[in-house]
């Protein structure tokens, strides 16, 4: 298993998390037997987590479809292995400043993300001889 192939599974336990923490820290107002009451996400930092939370739900088909083909096609794995890394990285700190209430950091790293989810969709072209 490579790295990158670790890193998408990291990205699929901090999409989980993300709302893991609204749900944990909110356990009096949470109610299991109706988990997606909008009540409970209505505003603060909960209403922030699972906004983060939709959002990492939307860029995982991206990632991983690129990671794949990046490793399909035969890119430099040290180079799909860092970009799947850096990411990680993205989307870590993407969770906090979302969580955290920073909009333009957010968006920031919004952006650094997905650059570096075309990275590793172009990182075959990498891989080819001159």
């Amino acid at each position: 298993m490579t790295v990158a192939e670790l890193c998408l599974l990291a990205t699929v336990i901090l999409w989980l998390a993300t709302i893991g923490l609204a749900k944990g820290f909110g356990w009096r107002d949470y109610d299991n037997a109706r988990p997606r009451k909008t009540e409970f996400y209505a505003e603060g930092w909960r209403a922030r987590a699972l906004g983060a939370h939709q959002n990492g739900l939307e860029a995982l088909p991206f990632f991983a479809a690129a990671v794949l083909l990046a490793e399909f096609r035969a890119a430099p794995q040290g180079l799909v292995d860092g970009l799947a890394g850096a990411f990680v990285v993205a989307r870590l700190a993407y969770v906090t400043a979302y969580i955290c209430d920073r909009d333009i950091l957010r968006s920031v790293i919004w952006s650094a993300g997905f650059l570096i989810n075309i990275a590793l969709f172009l990182a075959p072209l990498a891989g080819r001889g001159a």
